[in-house]
């Protein structure tokens, strides 16, 4: 793994974690400002009832990283993909979309 990947998968981690403890202003400051609200129009997010996450995926498309994460709220399983650009150097969470998940046996 390079030590972009490292460094963000890294960024990518702290940014979940802060949506599982509840720390909805740390996660958002980890996104990209001009884009909020319009981010989350249409999309399912956690509702500060995340009991807990799973990272399925993160990888680089082109110039940006991708996250994949599963979340296990009370209400059932939430798939979020965030699509990340750089901005002055700093990695934020332009855009999100939900994905299906999977029901597990």
């Amino acid at each position: 793994m390079s030590e972009e990947a490292r460094d963000f998968r890294a960024r990518y981690e702290r940014h979940v974690q802060f949506v599982l403890d509840g720390d909805i202003k740390s996660a958002l400051a980890d996104m990209v400002q001009e884009n909020l609200p319009k981010v989350f129009e249409g999309v399912t997010v956690p509702a500060g009832n995340v009991v807990s996450l799973r990272v399925m995926d993160v990888r680089k498309e082109g110039g940006t990283w991708v996250g994949e994460t599963v979340y296990a709220t009370a209400d059932g399983p939430i798939g979020l993909r965030s699509i990340w650009e750089a901005h002055d150097g700093v990695w934020l969470a332009a855009a999100l979309e939900n994905f299906p998940v999977l029901e597990e046996a």
